[in-house]
């Protein structure tokens, strides 16, 4: 209770004094309005930050509530200052923290439903589909494609050089093809990603061929990792991704998959974030100039970066001129189909916000409430927020139950979509679900089903000290004499 206690008064008093006291501080309903939001998301994330389990998929969804649509809208609303030329009146702005609160509202009430069969013995969707294994053959293939991947594309994607260059010189070298340019980079780096994961947690087994699968492992393990240096570096790619590979990296080690070290990384997480993430773009672009350290306030309403809560305005505004379009929401779902086969297919969110509101840069978000909105109004929010609240409390315990059963997905796959939550909650939807795509499937094809009634058990004494196999990934011994451990 001290520690929640204490997070709550750093985040939903500390925080925000230090942008409402400042001189010229507007009040009004929508400002009164956000106090409730930040109020929710920051003690959210206070309880979080406290748990005695590990919850790493609501870290992702209250961390970048609170820091995206909690204290940035707060600074917004308080001085009258947004990163974009645009302006809503008052109505839109409190009809923007209305529909925040409302998806996290739906949320909650989510995760709540979720919660209620924790305890249940019965297996459903998730549990089965986050048991499977790692398969070495699988792994080792992928491991194959990866580097071959990176062999032939990062030469024809300018080659290593260009990957240490600045977005906007990568962007530049694209020309045209920019959007056909980054979807093949990603072709590289996600694979390259799972398949140095993957064959760090790969388990040994006692058959004849694990000498060969230790020798083949030895040889992959430092061309992967320089592959990832390569198409994963935080200089070339978002800061997004590359912080996702790191700390997925980091989470799925042995000595940080308890509670205990989970609290400390999602502290550290959530000071790097507030304070070292707005300074984060230095290599953005070729011009570099000196780093300036401004106020919270300054920051959230002059950096594009925290541009969610205006988009959000923005996008109410839209849809008060031009109404819902159900249709759109086909093309997150069938990104993969080309233009040329589906004239009609939806436009990026973001881009035709940007358009429609005048501005000459259209490379914007889109968070996943006002995306959500423009398909159906607020049935459409209440349904995708309650839908992402019931999976991500599923994958928090699911990973709980299995935490001690090596080489899961539910060890790589939750921490993976975790973070990356905090790109495809910002959106624009159009723009992330490909990698997510990518992230979320390849696991699948390197893994094969668990044993049936290879279901974790609840926690029992430690047996004798017997019948014990190593694991790649944690550099110890685990004791499986257990027959469901």
């Amino acid at each position: 209770m001290a520690a929640v206690c204490g997070w709550s008064v750093v985040l939903t008093g500390l925080l925000p004094a230090l942008i409402l006291c400042a001189p010229g501080t507007r009040f009004g309903a929508p400002l009164a309005l956000q106090c409730v939001v930040l109020a929710h998301t920051g003690g959210a994330l206070a309880r979080v930050l406290t748990d005695t389990r590990v919850r790493l998929a609501a870290l992702g969804f209250w961390l970048f509530s609170y820091v995206w649509l909690g204290l940035a809208p707060l600074a917004m609303l308080a001085t009258g200052v947004y990163p974009h030329e645009y302006r809503a009146d008052d109505t839109t702005a409190f009809a923007a923290t209305a529909l925040t609160e409302l998806g996290l509202l739906a949320y909650s009430v989510g995760a709540a439903l979720a919660g209620r069969r924790a305890g249940s013995d019965r297996p459903v969707l998730l549990e089965p589909l986050l048991a499977r294994r790692l398969a070495p053959v699988p792994v080792l293939l992928l491991s194959g494609l990866a580097l071959a991947l990176g062999a032939v594309l990062v030469p024809r994607l300018g080659g290593v050089d260009a990957f240490f260059s600045s977005r906007q010189a990568v962007r530049q070298a694209g020309g045209a093809k920019d959007s056909t340019h980054a979807l093949v980079i990603w072709a590289v780096a996600v694979p390259a990603f799972w398949a140095l994961l993957a064959l760090l947690h790969l388990r040994r087994v006692s058959t004849p061929g694990d000498r060969l699968l230790r020798g083949l492992r030895l040889l992959l393990l430092p061309l992967l990792a320089g592959l990832n240096v390569i198409v994963n570096n935080p200089v070339s790619r978002p800061r997004f991704w590359a912080g996702t590979v790191l700390l997925v990296l980091l989470c799925t080690t042995r000595r940080f998959g308890g509670p205990r070290a989970f609290r400390r990384t999602a502290a550290a997480l959530t000071a790097a974030v507030l304070l070292v993430f707005p300074y984060g773009d230095y290599f953005r672009y070729d011009q570099r100039q000196a780093v300036h350290v401004v106020s919270p306030a300054d920051q959230f309403t002059t950096n594009m970066d925290y541009d969610a809560y205006q988009q959000m305005q923005t996008g109410i505004d839209y849809a008060r001129e031009t109404g819902f379009t159900p249709s759109a929401a086909l093309g997150p779902l069938l990104f993969a189909v080309p233009r040329s086969v589906w004239p009609g297919k939806p436009e990026d969110t973001g881009v035709g916000l940007a358009e429609w509101a005048g501005y000459t840069f259209t490379n914007l978000s889109a968070p996943l409430w006002i995306e959500s909105y423009l398909w159906a109004g607020v049935p459409a929010v209440v349904a995708v927020f309650c839908l992402l609240g019931a999976a991500g409390r599923r994958m928090d315990d699911v990973r709980e139950r299995l935490r001690d059963r090596p080489a899961t997905l539910a060890l790589l796959l939750v921490p993976a979509f975790a973070f990356y939550q905090l790109v495809f909650l910002r959106g624009s939807l159009m723009g992330v679900v490909g990698p997510l795509f990518l992230l979320l499937a390849l696991p699948l094809l390197i893994t094969t089903r668990a044993a049936r009634g290879s279901r974790a058990p609840s926690p029992v004494p430690s047996p004798t000290r017997t019948g014990r196999t190593r694991s790649f990934g944690t550099g110890g011994i685990r004791d499986l004499s257990h027959p469901l451990r």
